[in-house]
């Protein structure tokens, strides 16, 4: 027995599989895993405010994380400026291969940038709320740590984000930045670390659609919006001491 439903049921069946279906087709681009360590360029985007002026490297307040979206529009990253300048750190990902991290960029060197995905469960800020933020260290910690309060992962800004505690299996993949002295400007170009962008688009394809995230599996434009997690996330969760 049909109905006049069944057409619209079909529609709605057919949206949903090719939902499941891009969820697993991401551009070639974003076919690396966390076994691929080297130094991968995307194409370079520039850090810019909600009115599309370039966001100024020397206008970051230190200790207050910003979120841009990169390298996909549907992946977002922490834009971090620290109080002292940031070296390379030899590390290893989950698969116990090797890489190095990269100075920090800058009039002082003390801006880095990592994905605001966790290393573990894979939260990361939305806009009703973040479980990962930019939090005080304990004990031996730096003075300021990245912090998922979803698992308890603790990772080390000044040392690409190297796990300091919980149950995180790599430190969180480097965005690799590119500043311009004579503008000031930022461009975001390109990724080193352990990348999760696979499983994050499998995991979280239909929340990035209810979260009105259009295209989040494309490549970011030539311009990537930047702001303050405070103004990006409506409620910043607590964590636990």
């Amino acid at each position: 027995m049909t109905s006049e439903s069944d057409p619209q049921r079909r529609e709605v069946l057919h949206s949903i599989a090719c939902l499941s279906g891009a969820a697993l087709s991401l551009p070639h681009a974003a076919m690396a895993t966390t076994d691929s360590t080297s130094t991968r360029r995307y194409k370079p985007s520039l850090l810019v405010g909600d009115l599309g002026d370039p966001i100024l490297a020397s206008s970051i307040p230190v200790g207050e994380p910003w979120v841009f979206s990169y390298p996909f529009k549907g992946t977002p990253a922490f834009l971090i400026r620290l109080p002292q300048p940031v070296a390379p750190t030899p590390l290893k990902t989950a698969k116990g291969q090797a890489y190095q991290s990269h100075s920090g960029v800058g009039p002082s060197n003390t801006l880095v940038a990592y994905s605001a995905i966790c290393a573990h469960k894979m939260m990361y800020p939305t806009p009703a709320i973040s479980f990962i933020g930019f939090r005080p260290g304990i004990r031996d910690e730096p003075s300021q740590v990245i912090h998922c309060c979803g698992d308890d992962s603790r990772y080390d800004p000044t040392k690409g984000a190297r796990v300091l505690a919980g149950p995180a299996e790599q430190p969180l993949a480097s965005i690799l930045l590119r500043w311009d002295p004579k503008t000031d400007t930022l461009h975001a170009v390109g990724t080193a670390g352990g990348e999760m962008f696979n499983a994050f688009f499998e995991k979280y394809a239909l929340k990035l659609v209810l979260d009105n995230v259009a295209q989040a599996q494309d490549l970011c434009d030539r311009t990537t919006r930047a702001k303050p997690l405070s103004a990006y996330s409506r409620q910043l969760q607590t964590c636990r001491a």
